[in-house]
């Protein structure tokens, strides 16, 4: 089941950042700026954050199988389509519609993760998956680099859509919201599975959605600081390389694999670090925070050579470990909704990628715009490196160990009082 999830999230980001890929090509054929081609990428971050909570809630009342066939389905389409666009509005339009496919999906993955993982396990297994998005990032502009030297960048999302595709056929069959209902479970694993909740899943719960959000906001704002870095990653690394050190297609390609390729390593330790601390410590906040400020003030110093140096090699080196600093975050960041909302998870997770959402429409935007008046490509990494930096001072707010019933002190003695 763990292979599946880490599928998905392998080829959710192919389909996602294939558009960074193939930015080259696409830009010279339709005739973008980069403030146009910045839109084009924002354009997704626009449903994809409407459909967070959404398909949060409806992972949580109707389940992750019903809701992955739908969202799924989308994103296909969506990615197929963007191979048949004419010109910027068609691409916008074809972005719109992967947000839609793509918005419910790591909220959907998250419900199922919590049916499928216990607590102490959840950190290493967000982390995981997590990585195999990152490994989708760093096959992504080879791949599409080799798609457009033997065919066309056109050709590259039809093929990726179709990969997706066989992905939604293995899900349809194999995967069950309840484990206990799979064929393939045997005595031993029942012993390791958590509780599954049937009143939730049945909708019988009505969702406290105020309670859910006052506890997630913390996490959700600093994960916002996280992502406006990431984001530039996702989008203009590709890019970067080929304007900024006026590389071609390929070697762009290779330098960029090599940097989301640290992503990967940092993911997976990142919930690896977040697991242990918690079973040495038992502690939820050192387990937590403690990884999640590490991971930001990490990435900061690695940024600082980048926007200072003019050697290529350093700045990939000085990349890679900024990303691999960054992504320490990933496991025990989207390990807090389990912590705090276990009952809805799927809700609480969708809020949480909301605040990234929200990070993907302004970031692009911001970028394209700041390198299209001065020409430096370098410059939004300063402000990329504030966002980090209050992202790690905001990190003591998170609290990790108060889930949704948390009573304080202070409510205590209120409630006793009155």
């Amino acid at each position: 089941m763990l292979a599946i999830f880490c599928a998905m999230s392998f080829i959710l980001y192919l389909d996602r950042v294939n558009l960074a890929a193939a930015a080259g090509p696409i830009k010279d054929e339709l005739g973008l700026s980069n403030i146009t081609l910045g839109i084009a990428f924002s354009a997704f971050g626009y449903t994809y954050a409407i459909f967070q909570i959404i398909g949060g809630w409806f992972a949580d009342r109707m389940g992750a199988k019903k809701t992955l066939i739908v969202c799924g389905s989308i994103w296909v389409v969506a990615t197929i389509a963007t191979g048949f666009i004419s010109g910027l509005t068609s691409l916008v339009l074809a972005r719109l519609l992967l947000g839609i496919g793509e918005g419910a999906a790591l909220p959907a993955q998250a419900r199922a993760i919590a049916n499928w993982f216990q607590r102490k396990d959840r950190g290493f297994v967000q982390g995981i998956t997590h990585s195999f998005s990152r490994l989708g990032n760093a096959v992504a502009p080879p791949v599409v680099a080799l798609l457009i030297a033997l065919h066309s960048w056109r050709a590259a999302f039809v093929i990726v859509g179709a990969l997706t595709s066989l992905w939604i056929l293995v899900w349809i069959f194999y995967y069950k919201d309840n484990p206990r209902e799979h064929p393939g479970i045997n005595e031993t694993e029942l012993t390791f599975l958590p509780e599954y909740d049937k009143t939730t899943a049945s909708g019988a719960d009505q969702t406290p959605w105020k309670k859910i959000l006052r506890r997630m906001s913390p996490t959700i704002f600093v994960y916002f600081c996280q992502v406006w870095t990431n984001t530039l990653f996702f989008s203009w690394v590709p890019i970067f390389f080929m304007n900024a050190y006026h590389l071609d297609l390929k070697k762009s390609a290779i330098f960029a694999s090599g940097v989301f390729f640290a992503g990967v390593v940092g993911d997976v330790t990142g919930g690896l670090i977040s697991d242990r601390l918690l079973k040495r410590t038992g502690n939820l906040r050192v387990a937590r925070q403690g990884v999640i400020v590490l991971s930001l003030l990490g990435a900061f110093c690695f940024l600082i050579p980048v926007m200072l140096s003019h050697d290529v090699n350093v700045v990939v080196w000085c990349l890679s470990g900024a990303f691999f600093m960054l992504e320490l975050t990933i496991g025990p960041i989207w390990a807090v909704p389990m912590d705090v909302a276990p009952k809805f998870a799927g809700t609480a997770s969708g809020m949480l990628n909301t605040g990234a959402a929200l990070a993907t429409i302004i970031s692009p935007v911001v970028f394209g715009a700041i390198v299209d008046w001065t020409g430096n490509w370098s410059l939004p990494f300063l402000g990329s490196g504030l966002f980090l930096i209050i992202g790690a001072i905001a990190t003591v707010k998170i609290k990790p160990d108060h889930d949704i019933e948390h009573v304080s002190p202070a409510q205590a003695a209120k409630l006793a009082h009155s």
